[in-house]
């Protein structure tokens, strides 16, 4: 969606507070020995209290309130009775919608005691979204993100997750533009404009530059093993830094 009023930034910056503050009571509470399930639960609860819907369950009928994954799971794992150890990468993904707004936001969390790799990923991961933010202003292509996110994993020596993308989103999870890109693709010509909604979220490997499906038929995970992290904002895009609709 694009902003057509004060009411439209209103509205979404409440739903992206509201998944702020269930990805960070989530965020504090995870430790060794919990399962997934008990973790959602805790995002739940925040949800219920401010009275704002999960939104995979509300468009897609997924099976849990928040994406829960784990190491080499990217995206879209399930909650359930598997436990958090410690030394894992637990991926969150938070969306909600309330009065007809949606917003999205994800971050991931190492599990102590953290090994140098994993710390590396994640801060290299979340450095990239944060680069890919400052890149994102109206009259840009919206490949510039892409590259920006490109060149940190290269600067780190990890690879992106080439089919995992950003996408538009605001008055339903999922809207235009489409595959907002995680790497610089020459032929993109789109161009952002002011008042865009849409979210940015770099998805970074230790080796893999794609995921395949899980026997669940939700879970995206990497073909190799290899380790995965994610970081997400919602943001509104202006002429200058954009509003960051997700931020604590």
């Amino acid at each position: 969606m694009s902003i057509d009023s004060e009411e439209d930034l209103i509205g979404l910056q409440r739903i992206g507070r509201i998944i702020a503050l269930a990805l960070r009571e989530m965020t504090a509470k995870i430790q060794p020995g919990m399962t997934t399930a008990e973790l959602d639960q805790i995002g739940a609860g925040v949800l219920l209290q401010y009275g704002a819907r999960p939104a995979p369950q509300l468009v897609y009928k997924f099976p849990g309130v928040c994406c829960i994954s784990l190491n080499d799971e990217a995206a879209h794992g399930i909650p359930g009775e598997r436990v958090i150890c410690a030394g894992d990468l637990v991926n969150i993904d938070v969306s909600a919608e309330l009065d007809g707004y949606f917003a999205d936001t994800g971050a991931t969390v190492p599990v102590p005691p953290v090994a140098p790799l994993q710390r590396k990923l994640c801060r290299c991961t979340r450095q990239a979204l944060e680069n890919a933010i400052a890149e994102a202003r109206a009259g840009r292509r919206i490949n510039q993100i892409g590259r920006s996110v490109e060149l940190q994993a290269q600067r780190c020596g990890f690879t992106v997750i080439q089919d995992l993308t950003g996408h538009g989103v605001g008055r339903n999870i999922h809207e235009k533009p489409r595959e907002i890109l995680n790497y610089f693709e020459p032929r993109d010509q789109r161009r952002l404009t002011a008042g865009l909604v849409i979210t940015i979220e770099p998805f970074l490997s230790t080796r893999a530059n794609r995921v395949v499906t899980a026997p669940d038929g939700w879970t995206l995970k990497t073909p190799d093993g290899s380790l995965t992290a994610q970081y997400e904002h919602t943001v509104v895009i202006t002429r200058g830094q954009p509003i960051i609709i997700t931020a604590a």
